[in-house]
């Protein structure tokens, strides 16, 4: 895979806001972001609880409608009537974070994943269709689940079915909303393993929206950086978490346990999406900038009034920071000394 090959999704200047309440601002939950995903790449979406992941996954399946900018899909614009968006859904599907909320206790695992072939008109052999999805997803034999509801089941299992329901439809894109946040430790390896496994077996691209730099690392061929609304830093996985460049990445692994040095400790909360600061909009936490660092390199001013130009989606290393573009000939730090971390 190389910059050279079209985008299977491109995301051009993507805005998502929503109406404030009684007159107040309004929310800018996605505020200007460009974004590639190309066949058969996995590309880790990671940031803060609120920095807009959910809200930008969401939004490239159609669920949300932008408020500006554009997303195209295998060359073609994504329309927004229903029929355009029902044909787009057999080819990009959503896994779910949670298995026990997106199952309908009431229906046994062979109608929940045949569900979407009724919706789309499946032509052909529904019963095979339904055993070779859960098949793929790694409950085997197929038949042994079919009658199965989702309390029967492990929360590994259901996550199993969550991810046939999709495979069933046999698309080119999986959006996958924090898919093992709510699965015990012994599993998440599980069905990471399963998604790499989707991803080489049947060429599937995937956007991994996760909070996990642990789980980016182990499973992404590319990671973006969100925070408020924006991506901050992207590019290759290895690169991006073993070498962070912006401040807000830098802090993010500094935490992780195997992260070297005292961990950056950020103030405060993530600034209001209605009340975006000027300037960085990382700048008002920024460990850099308080720590004089910012000052010594020139850009203090830059990083307090001028606003770093939206990333461009392709898959070269990028970063919105005065700062890091100040000082690319020096190495990248957690804390401005030079450390990197293997995020285990």
């Amino acid at each position: 895979m190389t910059s050279t090959t079209p985008p299977l999704l491109s995301v051009q200047g993507l805005h998502v806001a929503f109406p404030g309440r009684r007159g107040a601002a309004d929310a800018r939950a996605v505020d200007g972001v460009d974004l590639d995903i190309r066949r058969g790449e996995i590309v880790a979406l990671v940031g803060e609880s609120g920095c807009g992941k959910t809200t930008l996954a969401r939004s490239l399946l159609g669920l949300v409608e932008p408020t500006g900018g554009r997303v195209t899909f295998d060359g073609s614009p994504l329309a927004r009537s229903g029929r355009a968006l029902k044909a787009y859904r057999r080819r990009a599907q959503l896994v779910l974070q949670d298995p026990s909320g997106s199952l309908n206790p009431r229906h046994t695992v062979y109608d929940i994943v045949a569900e979407g072939l009724r919706i789309h008109g499946h032509p052909g052999d529904e019963r095979a269709a339904v055993a070779e999805a859960l098949s793929r997803a790694g409950l085997r034999p197929p038949e042994r689940f079919f009658l199965r509801y989702p309390h029967e089941l492990s929360g590994g299992q259901r996550q199993r079915v969550v991810i046939a329901g999709a495979l069933v439809l046999e698309p080119e894109l999986l959006v996958a909303d924090e898919p093992v946040a709510s699965l015990d430790a012994s599993v998440r390896g599980e069905i990471l393993a399963l998604l790499l496994r989707l991803r080489t077996d049947l060429g599937l691209a995937a956007l991994v929206v996760t909070h996990d730099l642990g789980l980016a690392w182990n499973i992404a061929d590319r990671v973006a950086v969100m925070y408020l609304g924006r991506i901050v830093e992207t590019g290759p996985v290895e690169q991006v978490l073993t070498a962070p460049r912006h401040p807000y990445t830098q802090a993010l692994l500094s935490v992780l346990p195997e992260a070297p040095g005292t961990p950056v400790v950020l103030t405060g909360e993530p600034p209001d999406p209605s009340f975006i600061p000027s300037g960085c909009r990382f700048h008002v936490r920024c460990q850099v900038l308080a720590g004089g660092a910012a000052e010594r390199a020139g850009v203090a001013d830059a990083c307090r009034h001028e606003d770093p130009a939206v990333l461009s989606g392709g898959d070269r290393a990028q970063v919105a920071c005065h700062w890091a573009r100040a000082r690319t000939e020096e190495p990248a730090a957690g804390t401005g000394d030079g450390a990197t971390v293997r995020p285990g």
